[in-house]
């Protein structure tokens, strides 16, 4: 009795897609093969996991997919492999013309004198370096309030240090006061000003 046919749909458990698609990679490389030895026929067969990792088989008489890939493009005069040189051409241009729009806006920040500016320029201008100082002035509120915070903590530590230095020399003065238990030289007190205005 054979296996009975199964629906085609994904499978929801990760780990049963993930065999199966081990199992059915392995059996389709296969027969890839065998259609290769028997029909002696080039064949290449690319295949991108879920997960994006490659696998390929090409057939053994082909010295590399790239062959493949090109023999291809002529008989289908469909281009796969981009030109390299039409990309660095087509991403030259587009810096250049980044750095173009950079440089007129950097000489429009600097007033020349010698230039004649209309209004509108001069009004796009005032407006470009009011943001500017607009965006100066929040940061540096920022930076300023962030040292304030800084040192109003610092302050903080420094006091209670001290309040607890003056704590322990209090319990060192009652101790030794203790020790001398009413002798009759008794040495001044230490005056414990925490000098707090």
């Amino acid at each position: 009795m054979g296996r009975g046919r199964t629906e085609i749909k994904r499978i929801e458990n990760p780990i049963q897609r993930q065999s199966t698609f081990y199992k059915r990679r392995d059996g389709l490389f296969k027969k890839a093969r065998e259609l290769s030895v028997l029909c002696d026929a080039d064949l290449l067969l690319l295949l991108f996991s879920s997960s994006g990792k490659l696998y390929q088989y090409h057939s053994p008489s082909v010295a590399s997919a790239k062959e493949l890939i090109e023999r291809y493009e002529v008989a289908t005069q469909a281009q796969i492999r981009g030109d390299r040189r039409l990309e660095r051409n087509a991403e030259m241009e587009l810096v250049e013309k980044l750095c173009d729009t950079l440089e007129r806006e950097l000489r429009f920040m600097k007033v020349d004198e010698g230039q004649q500016y209309t209004l509108p320029d001069l009004g796009l201008l005032e407006h470009n370096l009011e943001t500017a100082i607009g965006k100066v002035r929040v940061e540096m509120d920022r930076k300023i309030g962030a040292q304030i915070h800084k040192l109003e903590t610092m302050v903080r530590d420094r006091q209670q240090e001290r309040y607890s230095l003056c704590d322990k020399i209090a319990r060192v003065q009652t101790l030794r006061g203790m020790e001398a238990d009413g002798s009759a030289s008794s040495t001044p007190g230490l005056d414990l000003r925490l000098g707090l205005n």
